[in-house]
């Protein structure tokens, strides 16, 4: 029996919030030896259907990009309630991780429960995080604001595999992170997963390549092979950080236009990778 005609179908955002420049070195275990410009972009992303709006990572602030030295293009909650979503009624958060880029924002939510992996939230908080090679991608006021939500009763922790609701699951995936997770998203096209850092770019998953920021190699080379059991086909992994998205895909259009773009609808252009990976 095929239970996937029983669940509702979902439509999926990508909402570009920040960029910067960058070039292939930084981007792959190893460098490369065809070093170009490579820039970043930076995404929160909701799904929704009838019943529920869920919103997955939170970005970061105008005060962090600058700080970290990014173009902030625009604020995170003010783009989502540009597109509808109105974030003081949002009910459910998913978290893939800690980093800052991803966990930002988060006390602008004052409905909602976060849902995080447990060993995310241990790897935050725990020895490994004396290392600075470690820590650095995470900023301490974002933990702490996920533990004072964890006193308020709104974090909801899952230790691997779990359903947020109907036609939306987590999974993780570590590897970047030790408590990373992707969330499998069931639409009219088929299941979508949004693989946050499981794969910065495209080109990371292509060709087995590794992004830089690693805790676990093992488990990121492994996650490749996640993403394509999850998903429909290769064409319904979307990356973390991949500029082509906001290319590859149709625009949202309305209030979304040049901000959003639509996951749950069919590429409109072809994958596109450096000729230095071939």
């Amino acid at each position: 029996m095929d239970t996937s005609r029983q669940l509702p179908d979902y439509e999926i955002f990508a909402l570009r919030y920040a960029t910067r420049d960058a070039f292939r070195r930084d981007h792959f275990i190893g460098g490369d030896p065809h070093d170009g410009a490579m820039p970043m972009d930076y995404f929160v992303w909701f799904v929704r259907c009838a019943e529920r709006v869920v919103v997955v990572d939170t970005g970061f602030t105008a005060e962090m990009a600058q700080l970290r030295k990014r173009t902030h293009l625009g604020d995170p909650i003010d783009l989502l309630e540009r597109c509808g979503v109105g974030v003081d009624q949002v009910e459910d958060v998913v978290i893939t991780h800690l980093h800052y880029d991803h966990a930002g924002n988060l006390s602008r939510f004052p409905a909602a429960r976060f849902h995080v992996q447990e060993e995310e939230m241990s790897f935050a908080t725990g020895r490994y995080m004396c290392h600075h090679m470690l820590r650095h991608a995470y900023e301490a006021e974002d933990v702490v604001d996920m533990v004072r939500l964890l006193y308020k009763d709104r974090v909801h922790f899952h230790s691997g595999d779990a359903t947020v609701a109907p036609g939306l699951t987590l999974h993780r995936v570590g590897g970047h992170t030790a408590g990373l997770q992707c969330l499998r998203v069931h639409t009219a096209r088929g299941w979508v997963v949004l693989a946050s850092d499981a794969s910065h770019y495209y080109e990371n998953m292509v060709c087995g390549r590794p992004f830089t920021s690693a805790f676990h190699i093992g488990e990121m080379l492994e996650a490749f092979d996640t993403l394509k059991r999850l998903a429909s086909s290769d064409d319904h992994i979307i990356p973390g950080h991949d500029p082509q998205v906001m290319m590859r895909y149709p625009s949202a259009g309305g209030a979304m236009q040049g901000i959003a773009v639509r996951l749950d609808l069919a590429p409109i252009l072809p994958l596109a990778l450096s000729a230095s990976t071939f």
